[in-house]
């Protein structure tokens, strides 16, 4: 089965051999160009967009294996079921009690928020012409039930402006959706706390504290709806980190180009230093450790790499100015008793 245009594998390989299947061909190759060069991983970006494709050795020989991709969209539905579940779990356990009607309306509030993101995020992509796979929920028996939810992006990212739209869309919509929670969320008249039982104290961003004031709030306990809409700024705030290729880092890599790669080699120890000054939790601790990992990883090239225009940076300034007013330096503790 003929799968793409052997006119561009033989821009960098040699096929001497090939071997058909139902949905796969595999070329038996010599490459003509070092494997590092930027063009041939441009062309694998290129050709990922609608197919699993692969170079290996077998055999002391080269295989370029290019198979067709199949979606599974059941694993997207079922990922989804599963995280509500829980979610609502989790969320019924709040105050020292169980209740699954608080529970079921937890979990709502945490897939909007989380769906939002995630479906900016498709929907920048699909204006811009590029694959992506829908979302995929990750449950996870943590403080809220799940790790959040990821998208697949396929191909090759266009510009810098593609990137930024992309990079940011995910926060933003997430973030109108985490206000729209929060206030409805402070409305509501929060479960009485079973006494004697543990609980979370959670640090108040400046947004949330702003929403606060405009809901006329002024109670010490939340309804688990509202703590859905803090949970959507803590993920922001998490996101909006510009390093590798979290949001953050793709926003930066669009405004700064390749000098992004500084920023994000950096910014992991400024998180660290964060952690040490506020140890109550250790969240920001945590989360420099891991996108120090992250940072190793070198951010892949847009195929039009112009800077970009000026209200493009102002938007993108916009977005890290939200971001900044979703962070806390301690997040959450936990308390020994309410």
């Amino acid at each position: 089965m003929r799968l793409i245009d052997e006119t561009r594998i033989s821009e960098f390989f040699q096929v001497y051999h090939r071997e058909y299947g139902k949905d796969f061909v595999r070329y038996h190759v010599i490459p003509m160009v070092n494997l590092r060069d930027e063009r041939l991983h441009l062309f694998f970006q290129e050709m990922s967009a609608d197919y699993d494709v692969s170079l290996y050795m077998k055999h002391g020989e080269f295989v370029l294996e290019v198979k067709k991709r199949k979606e599974r969209y059941w694993v997207n539905a079922l990922l989804f079921v599963i995280t509500f579940m829980s979610v609502a779990f989790t969320g019924s356990m709040f105050y020292g009690s169980f209740n699954p009607l608080q529970g079921i309306e937890f979990a709502i509030a945490v897939m909007f928020v989380l769906g939002s993101h995630e479906m900016g995020h498709f929907i920048a992509s699909k204006r811009w012409r590029m694959k992506a796979s829908l979302p995929y929920f990750i449950p996870f028996p943590t403080i809220i039930g799940t790790l959040g939810a990821i998208i697949k992006q396929r191909g090759v990212i266009r510009s810098r402006k593609a990137l930024l739209e992309i990079g940011i869309s995910g926060p933003i919509a997430g973030l109108v959706a985490s206000v729209v929670v929060t206030y409805y969320g402070l409305k509501l008249t929060p479960p009485e706390p079973v006494e004697g039982g543990g609980g979370i104290i959670l640090g108040e961003p400046l947004l949330f504290g702003l929403i606060a004031k405009l809901a006329g709030f002024d109670g010490f306990y939340i309804h688990p709806v509202a703590f859905a809409g803090w949970v959507g700024m803590f993920v922001t705030a998490l996101n909006l980190v510009p390093v590798g290729q979290l949001d953050g880092g793709h926003a930066m890599r669009a405004i700064l180009g390749e000098q992004a790669d500084i920023v994000s080699r950096v910014f992991p120890l400024v998180l660290i230093g964060i952690g040490f000054l506020y140890r109550e939790s250790g969240v920001w601790f945590f989360w420099g450790l891991v996108t120090l990992f992250f940072s190793m990883q070198k951010h892949p090239k847009p195929s039009d790499d112009s800077p970009l225009p000026l209200s493009y940076k102002i938007a993108g300034a916009i977005t890290f100015a939200l971001g900044a007013m979703c962070f806390t330096p301690v997040p959450f503790q936990i308390s020994e008793g309410l």
